[in-house]
């Protein structure tokens, strides 16, 4: 499932193509017809990513909600648009350009009070100005989950998947088991900082890449990392290579349904 920082590019990407032209809407599939009437011929005002979840409002009050989930995919172009190939929930066009969608969890337009419900219900995104890392502190301190669940509940931190929260965890030296509630404030404060490093580099650069300088291949005379999600990470599926910093061999296991990877040198139990 693309982590926050791809939405982030998405509602930059249109944005960019589409950003205040009126724009034609279609459903060649069909499964939209009824929204994408709803958006046909109306300006695009604003692009906006929360966590994982695309919002782009046309006029003065229609938003199209957009969430990929794990099969999801916006694909762009220039020029006259040509037939539509496979199951394409919305094609939008305007400018010159063409935008079609694919394989969408959720697409859907929504009011502008839909939308504040949508966002009530989303913790604090490390990319958005107006994040508020206290309240994200304030609902971890309080439970007994582990961070590493926490970090991949949309409602508590929105935007992180897999990989950040491995990566994340293993930079700050945090076992993926403590508790949200034995967590001190102080490594949670580094743990959103680097988050937001972290993040906003991938939406500069379109890739997830959290190895320090020291630790990349030419740094360390090693072979660049080969996988299909690209970039340079210290524990993401690298379970039984050694680790990068330490040697101790990277583990994993499956949590809350979804793998979970760290080095036990390099981010020990707590006592």
């Amino acid at each position: 499932m693309p982590e926050g920082h791809t939405i982030h590019r998405l509602a930059a990407e249109h944005l960019r193509m589409f950003g205040g032209r009126r724009v034609g809407a279609g459903s060649p599939q069909g499964r939209f017809a009824e929204g994408a009437r709803l958006l046909d011929g109306q300006v695009l005002r604003e692009a906006d990513a929360h966590g994982k979840h695309l919002l782009l409002r046309f006029g003065e009050d229609r938003v199209l909600h957009v969430h990929l989930g794990i099969y999801g995919k916006f694909t762009f172009g220039t020029g006259p648009a040509p037939a539509p190939v496979g199951a394409v929930r919305l094609r939008l066009e305007g400018g010159g350009a063409f935008a079609d969608l694919r394989g969408p969890n959720t697409c859907e337009v929504l009011d502008p009070g839909e939308v504040k419900v949508l966002r009530d219900r989303l913790g604090a995104d490390p990319l958005r100005a107006d994040a508020d890392p206290e309240w994200a502190w304030r609902r971890i301190a309080r439970s007994r989950t582990s961070v590493a669940v926490l970090l991949m509940d949309q409602s508590v931190v929105a935007g992180p998947g897999n990989i950040y929260r491995a990566e994340v965890l293993f930079r700050q030296g945090v076992h993926p088991a403590v508790q949200g509630c034995a967590l001190e404030q102080g490594r949670w404060s580094a743990i959103w900082d680097d988050l937001r490093v972290l993040m906003a580099a991938g939406v500069g650069f379109g890739r997830i890449d959290t190895v320090r300088p020291e630790h990349m291949p030419e740094a360390m005379g090693r072979a660049p990392r080969v996988d299909d999600h690209g970039g340079e990470v210290y524990v993401y599926r690298r379970a039984g290579l050694p680790c990068l910093v330490c040697g101790s061999v990277v583990r994993a296991e499956v949590v809350a349904g979804r793998n979970l990877f760290w080095c036990p040198g390099c981010q020990p139990a707590e006592r």
